[in-house]
């Protein structure tokens, strides 16, 4: 994790890109943020990029390679596994057994979209804030 590096957003839904764009930029968050439709897409990205991205924050359902998927796909390459890059989830999906079925992988949270603005603008900050101030082996990239 570089904290000057981008946030990766894996969101297939238009609108929720909207909001979280929009919620970076109210935040003042200068990382650069980059969105991906689907797990594919951000897997390319991450195993061809010199970046060091400071966060993934993923939806779980999505089309051709969903979340959880993606998540599996980065735990298996030992190239992306060694980045160390944090991981979160940011889903509607609140199924007990998804979120189980996520915590079995290596992610680092699992948080529920929430339906305002202002909530989802909390959310944001919260997981932002933490990842800002952790100590992390990539910390100083």
């Amino acid at each position: 994790m570089s904290i000057r590096g981008p946030i990766i957003s894996i969101e297939d839904d238009a609108d929720d890109q909207f909001l979280i764009k929009s919620v970076v930029e109210e935040l003042d968050i200068t990382n650069e943020l980059l969105f991906f439709n689907n797990g594919v897409e951000a897997l390319l990205y991450l195993e061809t990029t010199r970046d060091q991205p400071f966060l993934i924050i993923c939806d779980i359902n999505m089309p051709v390679m969903n979340g959880l998927e993606l998540r599996e796909r980065i735990d298996k390459n030992e190239y992306l596994r060694r980045k160390s890059i944090p991981f979160v989830f940011l889903s509607t999906a609140d199924n007990p057994l998804v979120i189980e079925t996520a915590y079995d992988s290596t992610i680092q949270g699992f948080f529920k979209k929430e339906n305002s603005f202002e909530d989802l603008k909390a959310r944001i900050r919260v997981i932002y804030d933490y990842w800002s101030y952790c100590l992390h082996p990539n910390h100083y990239l």
